[in-house]
């Protein structure tokens, strides 16, 4: 059964704010990653779980102050946008489906995945620090040029 919109929007609400670009559907997400083949991309995989309210959500909004940082934020949330979710999921090969997640792409390249093993039960701080040097050595000036 999903989730009501009233539940969830203070979910979604929280990665918007930190300039998130919410992908609703396959399309959304097929547009946004054809425009943004150019840069580095931050896709997080939302969820209404403990591990994503606790961990995830607050880690990348840490991250996010940093200097390096992506060109471009997504979004898709699973279990309530499926068809988004399941296109999303199918730029990132090689990885089980998992909510929540983290995936970096640079150049339409995946090239940093955190899974929810890697975030569940982990302190935000935690997160944010292998968050952040992922983009130091994908996203900053150094590893532009």
């Amino acid at each position: 059964m999903p989730y009501s919109d009233l539940m969830t929007a203070p979910m979604r609400r929280e990665l918007a704010d930190a300039g998130f670009r919410e992908l609703r559907t396959s399309d959304d997400v097929d547009r946004f990653m054809a425009a943004t083949r150019d840069t580095t991309v931050l896709m997080a995989v939302n969820s209404i779980c403990g591990c994503s309210a606790g961990c995830m959500r607050p880690a990348l909004v840490r991250a996010l102050t940093n200097d390096a940082r992506p060109g471009a934020l997504a979004t898709v949330f699973a279990g309530l946008d499926v068809e988004a979710t399941e296109r999303a999921r199918s730029y990132i090969p090689g990885y089980a489906p998992s909510s929540p997640s983290v995936a970096l792409f640079k150049d339409g390249e995946l090239v940093f995945m955190l899974e929810r093993h890697q975030i569940q039960g982990r302190h935000p701080q935690m997160i944010a620090e292998d968050l952040v040097n992922a983009f130091d050595r994908h996203c900053g000036a150094e590893a532009n040029a």
